[in-house]
């Protein structure tokens, strides 16, 4: 089937939101709209909740949609130093608790995608579904020394906010908008939780990559074909390694594909949330 398209200005429409939070006891800024199954969105490093606004505003119509800021990002409390990829997957499982949410969706988008494929490993009972947004899945020696490097340098030349923006949009006018929201995001989060949470993303591709063979839930691997990181290939690999995985290449796109292409990515959420399970 070919993918749906968004037409040049269809990022012209996405407006600099600002959600209201709420902010639990343990300091987990999140925003709620909508009713009916409940579905978790977490962005990738350097971002905030208010990255999902295409999904949100669309999303909230048919489900309970929860987006949360990360450790550190926007108005959430941090994690330690050196915390890892599991801390991040832990810190999921206690908002869960928190909300009293026995199970549901889950979807992720870079860093985000990666602590979604932890949480599905870690505790698969409680997700209905995964969608894994532009996410990595064991990077070559040639990634993995980049994106390491990346990772060390942060400690000394800072927040670097061109080099992310060069990777993960083209010079198309549908990016435009979306690049410059992005780099926005990136100037607002502070050094030692970007350091953290890049940290963690940069070490951990290969950590709960076992595991999709395990995962029975309605699992869709989505990205754009010229995203240089989370590649096509990365995400037709997971796909056929879950037993209820596919993938969607969003053609003409990078690495943010929720902002630059975001009537695809809705339409293909839309049918995720859709799939009935067939292992319940």
């Amino acid at each position: 089937m070919p993918n749906p398209t968004d037409t040049p200005t269809a990022t012209a429409e996405i407006q600099r939101q600002r959600y209201p939070r709420s902010i639990n006891a343990a300091g987990v800024a999140y925003h709620e709209a909508g009713e009916g199954e409940p579905l978790l969105l977490i962005h990738g490093v350097g971002m905030r909740l208010d990255a999902w606004e295409p999904q949100i505003s669309e999303l909230a119509k048919t489900h309970r949609v929860i987006a949360v800021d990360m450790p550190g990002h926007g108005e959430s409390a941090k994690l330690p130093a050196g915390s890892t990829i599991k801390d991040f997957v832990a810190w999921v499982g206690r908002f869960l608790d928190d909300k009293g949410l026995d199970r549901v969706n889950i979807a992720g988008h870079s860093m985000g995608a990666m602590i979604s494929g932890g949480s599905v490993a870690s505790f698969p009972e409680r997700i209905i579904r995964v969608a894994y947004l532009n996410g990595v899945h064991r990077r070559d020696p040639f990634a993995k020394a980049a994106v390491l490097a990346r990772a060390a340098a942060i400690a000394t030349i800072g927040i670097d906010k061109e080099g992310p923006l060069l990777r993960w949009f083209g010079d198309d006018p549908n990016s435009n908008r979306a690049r410059e929201l992005t780099r926005g995001w990136l100037g607002e989060i502070d050094q030692e939780s970007y350091a953290t949470a890049y940290g963690a993303f940069a070490g951990g591709d290969d950590v709960f990559c076992d595991c999709w063979a395990a995962v029975k839930c309605p699992a869709m691997f989505l990205t754009g074909d010229g995203d240089p990181n989370s590649t096509p290939e990365m995400a037709e690999t997971m796909a056929t390694m879950a037993q209820d995985g596919w993938a969607k290449i969003i053609r003409g796109h990078r690495h943010m594909v929720n902002l630059t292409a975001p009537q695809a990515v809705n339409t293909f959420m839309r049918d995720w949330l859709a799939r009935e399970e067939k292992h319940r």
